[in-house]
């Protein structure tokens, strides 16, 4: 199985059964549900993460990866920093000013190539001039530089980077930059002449244009609003227009971007996880609020991270209605999306959420610390939002830890233990429902986790989506003599039972999204001269159908995406890197975002 890394269940399965705590409700009938926008129940269309966030008009799909396991490195198993029994015994060292205490090395050691984001580390000769230079916001496609004023940074008074050069992204004026590499629109122009009928147009492509370190940055987004499509990637976060890629507005950060939830508010406002300086050792402490309409920076708060585990914590950002809550191992800090203020911190008791899955109703892990202090037991709580109060319970069995929160509604877990692995469904009050076990096995799920160098989650999963009845969820690939293809499972809620497979073309996996209208949308992937798509099939499966077919003249393109996020919106769909490199300069032509449509 393709689980946390680390805590890989016995292949073919999902390992040793996950059997309710003592006292916990038999699984009583799903109590009734008024359908949501997608004919999902419930009061919000939340799913599986990235994929599957059905909050707002669009649905807001994430990401697809190929890696274990919906946006898209091998990490740490868990997405809230160490694993509670693992965490290290020392004397907490106080932090001054806004620079991490000494700490000592991390059991996993540093996530990435590159720079220690967040973390104690060093940054060869150079680099941060490096970072001072690219400032983000290089990779814009009409030529124009943002704006933004050229002072040094160096903390929370400083103006924001000086902005680079900006990289052309193809004018109409010719079909080669000045190096003689391919312009984004000249490409676009070229796999159009190509496609052959049936198949949808490439709309417009982007490509990354910045300079970045070493180590490389982390690409977060997409988010839509209205029809603009946002994204945002070391200092800088940009809005496209969804039809055609024209820069609507850039918007340049004071700091390097280091955290983000999967998805904004219902009226566009997303907030950031910003490092609080430039300097090799920068905390991912300060939050920084922008409105994705209009490209205007609201708010910014730093908050504390108490000691120094927390400060090498990574972050489980999620929205929830008006409140954005940071999450990491030992607590959550809530603020107010709207103006900034402070809803709630550390709650009363032992049991502490250290993340949520975004949705207008908030779904949380908790971990509680035990007498022993030997281990910590884990809960799954819905918290009121705004105040932090817990409307109730679910104590998950003891050994067991919640790794992710595959979908907020219906509410499925995703539970391990070393080697273990269980789905565990709750009904919407909070009571068990049942657990997943059957199908094919070898089941393919990336989280943050898993590609994130900083940053995890809890909703961010590729590979699975919930409907009102039903799980699915994606398989490595079926024969690797055979090809690179693959297999979705689909699992009854009520009784946790596999019902049907359908197999994916050789070489082409198939990857769910979400549910739309009853049917589950899922990505095909590219293979060689065969493009990818958006594809549709109904709950009960059979034959697919093809929404989005991308041309075959684009597989190479396609193909050429590192673990990318797939959107699927309006009819179009996206593909936008989950992260780009830094090495060789490479990373200046790398595509970073294309959008096909009919």
């Amino acid at each position: 199985m393709s689980q946390p890394p680390g805590q890989q269940p016995p292949q073919g399965g999902f390992g040793a059964p996950y059997d309710p705590p003592p006292g916990a409700y038999p699984p009583p009938a799903a109590p009734p549900q008024p359908a949501g926008p997608y004919g999902r129940p419930g009061p919000y269309d939340t799913g599986s993460g990235p994929y599957d966030t059905g909050s707002g008009p669009y649905g807001q799909p994430g990401s697809y990866g190929s890696q274990p396991g919906p946006y898209n490195q091998p990490a740490q198993g868990y997405g809230y920093g160490y694993p509670p029994q693992q965490q290290p015994q020392h004397p907490q060292q106080q932090q001054q000013g806004y620079g991490p205490p000494t700490l000592p090395p991390r059991p996993d050691g540093p996530r990435g190539g590159g720079r220690f984001r967040g973390r104690t580390g060093m940054i060869v000769g150079g680099l941060l001039a490096v970072v001072l230079l690219a400032g983000g916001g290089i990779w814009l496609a009409t030529g124009d530089d943002g704006g933004g004023k050229s002072t040094a940074h160096g903390g929370h008074t400083s103006a924001p980077p000086a902005p680079s050069p900006t990289v052309d992204q193809g004018d109409g004026k010719g079909d080669t930059d000045d190096d003689g590499t391919v312009t984004p629109r000249a490409e676009a122009a070229a796999i159009n002449a190509t496609r052959k009928p049936g198949e949808a147009k490439a709309l417009w492509l982007r490509k990354s244009g910045v300079d970045l370190p070493e180590g490389g940055e982390d690409f977060y987004g997409p988010w839509f609003a209205g029809d603009t499509v946002v994204t945002a990637m070391y200092h800088t976060v940009t809005g496209y227009s969804a039809a055609d890629g024209t820069v609507e507005w850039t918007l340049r950060l004071p700091t390097d971007a280091c955290a983000a939830p999967t998805r904004p508010t219902a009226d566009g406002k997303i907030v950031l996880g910003i490092e609080d300086s430039t300097s090799d050792d920068a905390f991912c402490d300060n939050l920084q609020m922008v409105d994705l309409t209009t490209g205007k920076a609201g708010w910014r708060k730093q908050y504390a991270r108490d000691g120094a585990w927390d400060g090498l914590s990574d972050l489980a950002m999620a929205i929830n209605g008006d409140t954005v809550t940071v999450g990491r191992t030992s607590r959550t800090d809530a603020f107010r999306v709207s103006d900034g203020k402070v809803l709630f911190g550390k709650l009363p008791g032992k049991c502490q959420p250290f993340g949520f899955a975004s949705g207008p109703v908030a779904i949380a892990a908790a971990s509680c610390q035990t007498a022993a202090d030997d281990h910590k037991e884990h809960q799954v709580q819905r918290i009121d939002p705004a105040t932090g109060k817990v409307q109730w319970t679910y104590k998950v069995k003891k050994g067991w830890q919640v790794a992710q929160i595959y979908s907020a509604d219906p509410i499925v877990i995703s539970l391990t233990q070393p080697k273990k692995w269980a789905i565990l469904v709750l009904n919407a009050n909070g009571t068990y429902r049942t657990q997943l076990s059957g199908g094919p096995g070898e089941y393919a799920v990336s989280c943050d986790k898993d590609r994130r160098v900083q940053g995890a989650n809890l909703d961010s999963c590729t590979g699975v989506a919930a409907g009102a009845n039903t799980f699915y969820m994606a398989t490595k690939a079926v024969d690797l003599k055979a090809g690179d293809g693959n297999k979705v499972a689909a699992f009854d809620l009520s009784t946790g039972k596999a019902t049907w497979t359908v197999t994916s073309p050789k070489e082409q996996p198939l990857t769910p999204l979400r549910t739309e209208g009853g049917k589950l949308l899922m990505y095909l992937g590219a293979a060689k001269n065969k493009g990818g798509g958006i594809a549709s099939l109904p709950a009960t499966g059979g034959t697919w159908d093809m929404v989005v077919r991308h041309p075959a003249s684009a597989s190479a393109l396609e193909r050429g995406f590192f673990e990318p996020n797939i959107s699927y919106v309006d009819g179009r769909s996206f593909l936008t890197s989950s992260r780009i490199s830094g090495s060789d300069d490479e990373e200046i032509e790398t595509r970073s975002i294309a959008a096909f449509g009919n």
